[in-house]
């Protein structure tokens, strides 16, 4: 059938401009398999047709592929193509393809999303190890000297979790009695596992409360479970601006925010969901340009108002806390409040443009819970509110707060206010300072190109037992070029007006990672001039210095210099400083010491994920990070790679043209995907290999003749081909090898051993190829 129908000539349908000869009223229904384009689309499909009386049929199913609504049409029901309304068909029997350009009102295409991140979370992996952190100083003057030493220990390995404590030892003494005392004093101690699937993650030891922008936080030894956004990074979780359109032809779209473009790719036929990226904040304004197949040029514009303060719909974030809470932190190492309490918060996104907060905490007597909400006004900015009650030994209060909030990229504004009535308290109250009675703030600000940042705010705090404190302030900045930066600040107490500051600074950058910065400040009716020269130091580790000087009003003059060296195996720094009569000197160091794959790394502070790379044992081998030479590895074959982005592809590399001839490598790159505050191993495999160039000559002397197969005895994977001038290289050698050639006239062997050599890829030969009889 489909041969015959490759015979017909093509008859043309609506759409082609050269008309068909009319069929023969008995002619009889001629099935068809086509390929199908739709609005200038390939579909990829091959569907069924009836060729009937010189024009092209379909039944309700091949429609249904194709995306076609047509409600009330048969199962099995035939319709020519060029009855719908709006249809146009060129069939091209040659090639079997049809043609099919249809109106969009009579497709039913599902929505194109494109922006929008779908990735899943990545698995990720560490492997067993140690990790210590330090930071040292120590400074010394004619009347007193002291030092200090933190340190955080990190232990991680497997499905065990991160286990993390820190603390602080310090050592000084005066010259009131020349003897040294010291204490030292853990700070917080944990056990943490994360669950990325479900975004959550449980800590054990000391740890803090949630805390929503209406509460406070406080520090619990205990438990803690919550969700954490930070193990699916890849993931959206604000609300995003998002374009609607459709297209009748496959097009080109780009999307300009703020004139900035924030996208560029092809769009498929039908409506599409263009996902503006993350980061975009505040009012804005889009432009989406599509360019369809036939170069026509659409442009639509789109305000919109976005915000990092919404979560999007469906998506909740909370944390639950119990335990006791931590008194005199960093004073004891092992105080904690006797009376059991708890925590929870929790934010939900009812819709794109409102979140629910909800929070509640109690123990000791206390019994604390509110609400609140954040919602979008569109482009006019963005409101939220609270209200939150609680009740302590039959003392109750509330606490009522509200703010808005609206910015673009040349304006901002920001208003908030927050009340506590009657006896409010929450847990933070009765280890601490009282919530405030009144808290106002407003703070506007303007941004101009051409006359720079402005900016004035005002506060008004009020405690409990105490009055009212109101200040208020107004900055401006400006660039000038590249290298020239002016900014001045006053701040005025509205309720003292000789409690009055101003600043005045001017930064110049020199080059060369130099800048110099001078000031002119009043405070409390002194002033005070600043000179500042400074080196800063290279990412990459390098010399920073720091000149200083400053003379205060009565004649008080002030002076430091101090250098420091960042390195890759850590950071050190001193210096001097002080004014006539009083100087001392100070000096500092920082770094981490990472025990993991069988080896002690020396590194810079690890803050974050970090790997050790391993070669095999071959040392020297250069290492790439996202295509930046990132070291070497050591005489171990090793080399431990910082910082790295938990729960992210990490792309790691080695260039096979910086390995040893006589290696083989593997994979050149591979990805790491560690677990935040722990590290992974990423091994690539690279085997050292004897290799040798083998000449072989035949019996009368001269080169094999090129193109003949070789390999040797007992290796299949060793075969290869005979090169020009009998040259046959091989990279499987044994301490004894026989090879075996098979030329045109026949086969022959060589025999010969490895020789011993420090030459990578020795030539051996010419051999003579001893020719074998034909079995």
């Amino acid at each position: 059938m489909l041969l015959l129908a490759c015979c017909l000539p093509a008859p043309a349908l609506a759409g082609t401009a050269v008309p068909a000869p009319a069929p023969s009223p008995a002619q009889a229904d001629i099935p068809l398999y086509l390929d199908v384009e739709l609005n200038h689309q390939p579909t990829g499909l091959l569907l069924p047709f009836v060729l009937r009386d010189g024009r092209l049929h379909a039944n309700a199913e091949t429609l249904a592929r194709l995306d076609f609504a047509l409600p009330g049409v048969p199962p099995g029901q035939l319709l020519a193509l060029d009855e719908i309304p709006g249809v146009q068909v060129d069939y091209d029997a040659s090639l079997q393809r049809v043609a099919i350009n249809a109106p969009l009102s009579r497709l039913a295409l599902e929505p194109t999303v494109i922006g929008a991140d779908r990735r899943e979370p990545l698995p990720a992996s560490n492997a067993p190890g140690l990790l210590l952190n330090y930071d040292l100083y120590a400074n010394h003057s004619g009347h007193s000297s002291n030092a200090t030493a933190y340190g955080e220990l990190r232990a991680f390995g497997g499905n065990a979790g991160v286990f993390s404590t820190t603390a602080v030892t310090r050592a000084f003494r005066s010259d009131a009695d020349n003897r040294w005392r010291g204490d030292s004093v853990r700070l917080d101690s944990s056990w943490q596992w994360s669950f990325p699937g479900s975004m959550l993650s449980l800590a054990v030891g000391d740890t803090t409360t949630g805390n929503l922008g209406w509460t406070r936080a406080i520090r619990l030894g205990g438990i803690r479970i919550g969700r954490d956004f930070g193990l699916q990074p890849y993931r959206v979780t604000t609300p995003l601006p998002a374009f609607l359109g459709e297209v009748a032809v496959p097009s080109e779209l780009e999307l300009y925010v703020n004139g900035i473009r924030q996208y560029s790719g092809e769009v498929p036929v039908g409506p599409f969901q263009l996902i503006s990226q993350p980061g975009i904040n505040g009012a804005g304004n889009a432009q989406l340009v599509i360019t369809d197949a036939f170069g026509a040029v659409r442009t639509l514009s789109f305000p919109f108002y976005a915000s990092q303060n919404l979560l999007a719909k469906g998506l909740s974030d909370w944390s639950v806390t119990a335990g006791v809470i931590r008194e005199d932190y960093g004073l004891r190492s092992f105080s904690y409040g006797s009376p059991p309490v708890a925590s929870g918060s929790l934010r939900y996104g009812v819709g794109d443009a409102f979140t629910i907060e909800a929070h509640g905490e109690g123990g000791d007597g206390l019994a604390n819970g509110g609400i609140g909400a954040v919602w979008s006004l569109g482009r006019a900015g963005i409101v939220s509110g609270s209200w939150a009650g609680s009740d302590w030994h039959d003392q109750s209060g509330n606490q009522t707060a509200l703010a808005y909030s609206w910015n673009n990229t040349r304006f901002n504004v920001s208003l908030g206010t927050q009340r506590t009535h009657d006896d409010y308290r929450d847990l933070a109250s009765g280890y601490g300072q009282s919530p405030a009675r009144a808290s106002d703030r407003a703070l506007v600000g303007w941004n101009s190109a051409l006359l720079g940042s402005f900016g004035a705010s005002y506060l008004r705090l009020r405690y409990p037992d105490s009055d009212a404190s109101r200040y208020a302030s107004a900055y401006w900045n400006r660039n000038f070029g590249r290298n020239l930066a002016l900014n001045f600040s006053v701040n005025q107490n509205l309720d003292d007006s000789g409690d009055r500051s101003f600043y005045l600074g001017v930064s110049v950058n020199l080059g060369e990672r130099r800048a110099l910065n001078t000031s002119l400040q009043r405070n409390a009716e002194r002033d005070t001039a600043n000179v500042d020269l400074s080196q800063s130091v290279p990412t990459a580790g390098g010399l920073s210095w720091r000149l200083r000087a400053s003379h205060a009003e009565g004649g008080e003059a002030t002076a430091l210099a101090e250098a420091g060296w960042l390195g890759e195996h850590g950071r050190v720094n001193g210096g001097i400083a002080g004014s006539a009569g009083n100087w001392y000197g100070y000096a500092g160091a920082n770094g981490g010491l990472v025990l993991m794959s069988g080896d002690v790394f020396a590194s810079r502070s690890v803050n974050d994920a970090f790997a050790v790379v391993s070669t095999g044992d071959i040392a020297g081998v250069p290492v790439k990070l996202e295509n930046r030479l990132i070291g070497s590895t050591n005489d171990n074959g090793l080399l431990l790679v910082t910082p790295l982005s938990a729960w992210q592809r990490n792309r790691l590399a080695i260039d096979p043209m910086d390995l040893p001839a006589n290696t083989r490598l593997g994979q050149v790159e591979m990805f790491a995907v560690p677990s935040d505050r722990a590290g992974t191993e990423v091994r690539f495999d690279i085997q050292p290999v004897r290799a040798a160039v083998v000449v072989l000559h035949d019996a009368a002397g001269e080169p094999l003749a090129a193109g003949g197969g070789a390999v040797l005895e007992g290796n299949p994977a060793s075969a290869t081909f005979v090169g020009y001038d009998g040259e046959v290289y091989l990279d499987a050698l044994g301490d004894h090898n026989v090879l075996r050639v098979s030329t045109a006239t026949g086969t022959c062997h060589a025999r010969f051993d490895y020789p011993v050599s420090d030459v990578p890829i020795p030539r051996i030969g010419p051999l003579t190829c001893i020719p074998e009889e034909a079995p």
